[in-house]
């Protein structure tokens, strides 16, 4: 794959199974526990068993090795296991991972995963608490002693330029709350079901960093997600229509930090999501108006508007009314701000539900899903499409 031409992974695997545990602030059991009880329940949505499993992708943050999840929960041997970096970011790129070991045929099922207690165990939203001296980390050293200590803290700086340049309130962040709160009032497994809001609700929930309102972060969540990866051929076999992935897609920008890349031209928009955007659209043939529902990581309202951007639904600064018309279906399933914080994996689980014709908040027709990975960080990208 290259940055400046069409790729050849397009449409050589598929999603066969999806599978997840409750979404809780309180699990009670360990991450090792919650990650073979989503595998599980992946596997038995493909019809697959863990003998059939010969390869594993998690993120470099999950406390769960391949290894010992593969053991735990009863597979045998793995020719492919692998990890992605950069947080949230990583969460599509697990399933292109995969999607590369099947289309090469070093693996011929594998399984991605997250799994975490992140409300009852380490909260990322307690910001920096101690972090060992690395290259990685010294970007945050610049910015840890000016009191820049949290995700939000970072990502209000690029939501204040946001408003300043474009002339706007930050009422416009809360359109997306709005609407991601929408849908998880009508997602059973959500865990703002039945309690939607409205703007008002939004402009009178307190400070966290301004611009940014509590309703504009999204939640800290235990549970886990996992998602099966096979070919094509093999996916036409299951009990499940298969959910090809149309294109898949990496993208770090220029003068890419995590979270602070503060010393770019430009902070209204989300470089990294330029390049998933433009090697997404290149792969799959596709433009903004074939895609039928948009699943945007929305960890902080104000990236999913300039996500939309970079994707080019509309021009900078328009978002905000965009989201307002609903002219896109957005995070059907509540997002990460309406259902879960699973660092994006469970938004990739709702775009295959809404292209199998099985969500709960069913888009009529539905047979392309375009599905982010965390923004702010090297980030990727999924376009998922029906079979045929």
């Amino acid at each position: 794959m290259s940055v400046r031409t069409k790729d050849r992974l397009g449409g050589r695997a598929a999603i066969a199974g999806v599978g997840a545990t409750e979404f809780s602030k309180d699990s009670g059991r360990s991450e090792l526990k919650l990650a073979v009880e989503a595998v599980h329940a992946a596997l038995d949505d493909a019809g697959l068993t863990p003998s059939d499993v010969d390869g594993l992708v998690t993120f470099t943050m999950d406390t769960s090795p391949e290894i010992t999840v593969a053991q735990a929960a009863g597979m045998g041997e793995l020719s492919f296991f692998s990890r992605v970096h950069y947080g949230g970011g990583a969460a599509c790129g697990t399933v292109q991972q995969a999607a590369l070991a099947v289309a090469s045929g070093v693996a011929e099922v594998v399984v991605c995963y997250r799994a975490f207690n992140e409300r009852s165990g380490r909260r990322f939203g307690s910001g920096v608490q101690h972090r060992e001296a690395s290259a990685e980390g010294a970007a945050l050293g610049w910015n840890l002693p000016s009191g820049l200590l949290t995700p939000a803290s970072w990502v209000a700086m690029a939501a204040q330029r946001y408003l300043h340049t474009y002339g706007l309130g930050p009422e416009a962040f809360g359109q997306v709350a709005v609407v991601d709160r929408k849908y998880a009032a009508t997602n059973p497994a959500a865990y703002f079901y039945g309690r939607p809001i409205t703007l008002a609700d939004h402009a009178a929930s307190r400070w966290i960093v301004e611009p940014l309102r509590l309703l504009d972060c999204c939640q800290e969540t235990d549970g886990g997600q996992a998602i099966v990866v096979t070919s094509v051929e093999r996916a036409r076999d299951l009990p499940r229509p298969p959910v090809v992935i149309r294109a898949a897609a990496q993208g770090a920008g220029r003068a890419q930090e995590q979270m602070t890349s503060f010393y770019r031209d430009d902070l209204t928009g989300l470089p990294e999501m330029s390049v998933v955007a433009r090697q997404l659209w290149r792969t799959a043939g596709m433009r903004p108006d074939d895609i039928d529902v948009g699943i945007l990581y929305d960890h902080f309202t104000p990236f999913v508007l300039m996500q939309l951007e970079e994707f080019g639904f509309c021009a900078p600064g328009e978002a905000a009314g965009f989201v307002a018309e609903e002219r896109l279906p957005l995070n059907t399933h509540g997002g990460q701000l309406g259902e879960a914080y699973l660092h994006g994996m469970n938004g990739i689980a709702e775009g295959v539900r809404q292209v199998r014709g099985t969500a709960v908040n069913q888009i009529p027709g539905a047979s392309s899903a375009l599905v982010t990975a965390g923004t702010g960080v090297p980030t990727s990208g999924l376009i998922l499409g029906a079979d045929g």
